[in-house]
């Protein structure tokens, strides 16, 4: 048996609890600044603020949850398993009282009602922070870190899956016909089908995939090739990065904190965008999304084949390119159409292609520079990054579009990813450059 063959039915169901967290944050983006400004009538920055709050606490709760989950024995279920059981309970019980709440408060308004929506939505975010870092920690603690990056995109696959079902649903429940015109739209089956999925995902997570056994087998291989591991002994019995590998995380990290700006400012505030630039309701936005996701879907194995041919740090460079030239476009079609174009559809598969570009490459980099026995933590440095800029970005955005115009979205997005590119240039290790393979085999040698 061949002991570096990546086992893509397993991680197909090690991806069940990534395509969870991303058909909900997927809802969660859409949905959330919608409700809080049509229903609780908050204007754009106080939006923008409540929406960084998730950020905000994912700041401390992914890298304190990571690190708990490193320093957590195996066990019966394993060190991650049982912080994504914990979490996703509580996500689903939460989730579902928003729209009540919503619902009432429409129904009759009262400040009680407001309260407990954003005390709900605090508890809620808390509970999905506890165990995003473990969940895509599992991925590299049972996989050897040669093929993590194909591990990986199969994983990003998974979250994709996520993100089309909750589009898919939303677009045929929600038809731009049936919500234009409405005071108010009662969103609860939404997020009861999204809680459905969650559940089931997770649960087949748990009936399918063995943690610890799994884990224990990954450390013995491990063990074997000690040439794997960019850290190196201090003298002293600990292992450090050193200084050459610490620059490249820094500026990696700053790369993905900028590029997560831009994209998150499109993410967060495209729902409202086109109500108020195009008068489109929820349907027309979804469509986008929806097409802009299958465009990563559809990319990601032409995606690996580029970077085994070219590498993983061009290719990240060329997503970024691409990704601030369809943010530019974005800009000029929303402008001069007052309906959503086919166009447009093609501009936001290109968008989905960059991003798949840019997301499968850049986690397995950041993880690949860390002992096996810091994947939680340094999974958390990735989401520190990527959150850091989330937080920020909403209120940024969201003041910016209230004080200038709703049309400076795509130009802001635009800016912030073209400065990642500057920033890729000082990263110099995680790159890998060899003979390009074919279909989900291309992504095997993009590690180093």
């Amino acid at each position: 048996m061949n002991e570096l063959k990546l086992n893509n039915k397993r991680t197909i169901l090690v991806g069940l609890a990534f395509l969870s967290i991303s058909a909900f944050w997927q809802m969660y983006d859409n949905l959330v600044p919608l409700i809080l400004r049509e229903t609780f009538h908050m204007d754009e920055s106080l939006t923008g603020m409540i929406m960084a709050a998730d950020n905000i606490l994912a700041l401390f709760l992914l890298p304190l949850f990571g690190g708990l989950s490193d320093r957590c024995g195996l066990g019966k279920l394993g060190r991650r398993t049982p912080f994504i059981l914990a979490g996703t309970a509580g996500a689903v019980v939460l989730m579902n009282l928003l729209p009540v709440l919503d619902n009432s408060y429409y129904a009759a308004a009262a400040p009680f009602k407001l309260a407990s929506f954003v005390i709900v939505l605090g508890l809620l975010l808390i509970s999905m922070g506890t165990y995003r870092s473990p969940a895509v920690a599992l991925m590299p603690d049972v996989t050897p870190k040669p093929l993590r990056s194909k591990g990986n995109a199969i994983i990003n696959l998974m979250g994709a899956v996520g993100g089309v079902i909750y589009l898919g649903v939303s677009v045929i429940l929600y038809p731009a016909e049936k919500t234009r015109g409405l005071e108010h739209v009662n969103y609860q089956p939404l997020f009861l089908i999204v809680a459905g999925i969650m559940a089931v995902s997770v649960m087949v997570l748990l009936l399918t995939i063995r943690e610890p056994k799994l884990a224990l087998e990954n450390q013995a291989l491990e063990k074997k090739h000690p040439e794997w591991n960019l850290a190196k002994d201090d003298g002293s019995g600990s292992e450090v990065l050193p200084g050459p590998v610490k620059r490249s995380l820094i500026f990696l990290l700053a790369s993905i904190a900028l590029w997560y700006a831009g994209y998150n400012g499109v993410t967060t505030w495209f729902s409202t965008y086109v109500a108020e630039v195009m008068g489109e309701g929820i349907g027309g936005t979804n469509t986008c999304l929806m097409v802009a996701t299958v465009g990563a879907i559809v990319s990601y194995i032409p995606i690996g084949m580029a970077a085994s041919k070219f590498g993983r740090k061009r290719t990240i460079q060329a997503g970024v390119i691409l990704l601030a030239v369809c943010f530019l476009a974005g800009f000029l079609l929303t402008v001069r159409a007052s309906t959503i174009t086919p166009v447009m559809y093609v501009a936001f598969a290109l968008v989905g292609l960059a991003w798949a570009a840019i997301n499968v490459n850049s986690l397995p980099m950041v993880v690949e520079m860390c002992r096996g026995s810091d994947v939680g933590r340094f999974t958390g440095y990735y989401y520190t990054a990527s959150m850091t800029a989330q937080v920020i970005t909403p209120v940024l955005a969201g003041t910016l579009m209230k004080h200038i115009s709703y049309q400076v979205l795509f130009p802001y997005a635009a800016f912030f990813v073209a400065m990642s590119f500057v920033t890729m240039l000082f990263v110099r290790h995680g790159d890998s450059r060899a003979q390009a393979k074919t279909g989900l085999d291309a992504f095997e040698d993009m590690d180093d």
